[in-house]
Formats: C-alpha cells, structure tokens, sequence
C-alpha cells in the first residue's frame, strides 16, 4: 500500500482524505470543525481521529494540504480603468485563488485608503496602463499607497515604464516586482502574478493565519482551496498525456460564504456573426462571489434574488423566511434537520447556483449594423459545455442536489446568459475535489482516476 493524506483546512470545516495511490482507491475521509480561533492543529487532530475511525492506523508515504481558513487569501486590486487593467488584475488575483475583497480603478483617494486600511488585505495587486501608455495613474496610486497605516505586501504589475518609479515611492514597504498583467489592449499576462501571488502566500500568509505547524508537517506547501480545486478542474478536463480527461468543463462549488464557479473551457462564439467584446478570456477561469453563500452570506443570496422570490419558491410565506434566514445568520453551524429548513436551504442553494454561475457566463446582445444583424459577446460562451460538476455541502448532503445544480443551466427567463444548454452532473458526494487537486501535481494519473471513480457514479 501506498497511502498519502490530503488536507484540505476550510472556513468551517478542515477535511481529511487518505488514499492508497497503488491501487489507486479513496480508503477513508473525515471531518472537523476547523479551530481557526485557537489552534487549526486540534481541528485537524479530531478529523484525522474521525479518519482513523474508519481506516485504522496508516503510515503516510505523503502529506499535502490546502487551506481558505481565515476567510482565505485576501486580495485587493486597483487597475486604469474598470473593463481593462482592473478586470486584468481581478483575474490573475482569482486564478491565484484569492478572494478579491475589493477592487479600484482610476486614481485611489484618502476615502480609498482608509477603506483599504480597514480591510487588511493579505495582498495588494498594484496595475494600470499598458506598456507605454499612461504612466500618471499608477504613479498616483503607489504615492497614495505609501500612506495606507496597515502594512501589506504589494505586487507591482503594471505599466513597465514606471515600475522603478513606483517602487520608488512605496520605498519602506514590501513591493514584488513582476510582469505587467495587461503589456497590450489585446492581450492579458496572468501567469507571472499568480506565480509571485503564491510565493507571497508561502512567505507570509501561512504564518499570519496559524498554519505554520500545519505546514511543517507536509510533504509541500500549503496551498489556497481555490487554487486546489482549480487544478483539479483541469487536469478532470484536460487528462494527462496518458489518459484523456471528460472535456470542457463549468463547476460549482457552493460555501457557507462564497459560491465559487470554474469554466475549463475556450468560451469562443458559436455563431458565425459575433463579434467579442472586451478583454479575452482564459481557457480556465474561476469567479467568486463573495456576497453570496449559505450562512455567512446568506443575507447577499435574498438581495440577489429577492426575498418574496425566495418565499414563492420554498413555498414559505416572507416572515418565516426572514426568520429562518436570520437565525441561519446567527448560527451557520445549523443543518436543516426541520421541513422548513430543509425547504429553505434547497431554495436558497439553487439561487445561489443559478446567480453564481450567471455572473460567471458571459453574455450576448443583439445589435444591427449596415451589415445586418449581429451579435456582440461579453464573456465566455458556456452553452456548450455538456459537463456540470457540484460540490459543497448544501448540495451534496441535499437529497436533491442534481435538481440543485441544474439551476446552473440555461432558462428561458435569462435568455442573454450563455449558460450550458444541457450537461451531464457529476455531484462531489464524498467531498474529494480539492484533495485531489493537491494530489494533481506530483501524483496526476492517480488523482485522474479517483475523480473519475468517484464522479462517474454520480453522473445524471
């Protein structure tokens, strides 16, 4: 037997998985409330207890873990302008696996870096203007930096003409100089600012957010959930050179505080008369929202939807919806272990799918030109992704989580969203998707083939 352990530390919960990669087979999972306020190492303790429950005694060949205790890696990203070098900046932030908790364009003030002083970013993602064009917006948002009261590292990833300059003005505080995240208008260069965003998550994050004993004992570095999971999709996708993965991909993976969607996928047009509007989009792509989940967030799921919406659909009247959702709040360690909860939880999990993965699509709009009629496409096309993957608690415990994820798919009532038409739903029962994305890099053919075993019993 070959057996390794794979962590994965979350908001809420840490989860514990051990696998036998000689075979390669799942041999056991466990669960414990992460003690993020104390120490995250008796959280981890009493999961690896539950997992030896199962198991027995295992002598691990490997360790990996991944976290998003904490509220995970929090980023915040200033750009040029919205569409542009701001949109640039959130993405390379989410590819990385942060949680971007607030971005800025144009020239930050005092009110900005007050907010921003208040927020406590774990990392700022300093960027704006292309190669060689405007130079004063950056140069203007470094000054302003360099007043912020809180201390913070911040990545420089914008115009290279000036990157001398704004090191130079943010002289004192911890600046990593890298690429500029947009060098052209055509053109988005992702790669280099998620490499130093995960060294920086190495050097200085892992020890702010208690995990450094956590990370003494594996095999590699900890890193972000998101960025676990996101790997996973790809290599679900993608395969190895040996063995082919399913093809285009959209995920959903629904938390307590944020709903986070994954599309592996090219997202080009389908019809021949559209035309792309707007920044290109990579092949994989990973949103969050942040204001939407089942608990912590629960309260962004009723503004989103609305809260008569959320009544007619759980077939609750308003008041005991606004009850229910409020002691939800007040208490997310709730289960929905009553028909009014239950009710509720389906509801708000299948609005929350649907406005997460709305957000994430792109969407079309028909215009009309001397030529005749056209399309413009903002975003990526997803109508024809034909493979939908869930996780999450609120779905995979739900003893509807099929009817759950297909709000993921196109309706009628939102004809301008390019959702997936149709696709087969692969629900992450036991939990595995993260783990196996940590397992991904050094081990890819085995974390292929758990994935497959484990989803292909769950497709619908």
């Amino acid at each position: 037997m070959h057996p390794v352990l794979l962590i994965d530390i979350g908001s809420t919960y840490t989860k514990v998985t051990a696998v036998d990669l000689d075979t390669p087979v799942v041999l056991g999972t466990g669960a414990a409330h992460t003690t993020i306020q104390t120490d995250v190492t008796a959280g981890l303790t009493e999961a690896l207890s539950a997992l030896e429950r199962q198991t027995g005694p295992l002598p691990f060949r490997a360790r990996f873990a991944c976290s998003s205790a904490a509220g995970g890696l929090a980023m915040v990203a200033s750009g040029l302008v919205p569409a542009l070098t701001e949109k640039a900046a959130r993405m390379a932030c989410l590819g990385a696996g942060a949680k971007v908790i607030r971005s800025f364009s144009y020239g930050l003030t005092e009110e900005d870096i007050a907010e921003i002083d208040s927020l406590h970013p774990d990392i700022f993602l300093l960027a704006g203007g292309v190669d060689g064009g405007n130079e004063k917006n950056i140069l203007h948002n470094a000054e302003m930096l360099n007043t912020a009261k809180t201390d913070f590292p911040i990545v420089l990833a914008g115009n290279r003409n000036v990157t001398a300059r704004c090191e130079a003005l943010l002289q004192g505080r911890a600046v990593y100089r890298t690429e500029n995240v947009m060098p052209r208008l055509d053109a988005l260069n992702l790669e280099p600012i998620q490499a130093q965003i995960r060294v920086l998550f190495l050097e200085h994050i892992i020890h702010a957010k208690g995990l450094s004993q956590v990370a003494d004992r594996l095999s590699s570095p900890i890193i972000p959930t998101p960025a676990a999971m996101l790997e996973a999709m790809e290599l679900l996708s993608c395969g190895t050179g040996d063995t082919s993965g399913i093809g285009e991909l959209m995920a959903v993976d629904l938390g307590g505080a944020t709903t986070d969607v994954y599309s592996i996928a090219t997202g080009a047009p389908i019809c021949v008369n559209t035309i792309v509007k707007g920044l290109p989009e990579p092949f994989s792509k990973r949103t969050v929202e942040g204001d939407i989940g089942m608990r912590y967030s629960i309260h962004g799921i009723l503004e989103a939807v609305g809260t008569e919406a959320v009544a007619a659909m759980s077939g609750l009247d308003i008041e005991t919806v606004q009850q229910l959702t409020g002691h939800l709040f007040q208490n997310p360690d709730t289960l929905p272990n009553t028909p009014a909860l239950a009710a509720l939880d389906r509801t708000l999990a299948s609005a929350a799918v649907a406005t997460a993965v709305m957000r994430h699509a792109g969407t079309i709009e028909e215009v009309y030109t001397p030529l005749g009629q056209t399309f413009l496409q903002t975003g990526k096309d997803l109508t024809g992704v034909t493979n939908l993957i869930v996780t999450g608690g609120a779905i995979i415990y739900s003893p509807d989580a099929v009817g759950i994820a297909r709000h993921a798919l196109f309706d009628d009532r939102s004809p301008t969203s390019l959702r997936p038409r149709d696709a087969d739903i692969y629900v992450d029962r036991h939990y595995i998707l993260a783990s196996m994305g940590l397992l991904a890099k050094a081990y890819p053919g085995e974390a292929l083939a758990l994935m497959k075993q484990a989803l292909n019993t769950t497709k619908s």
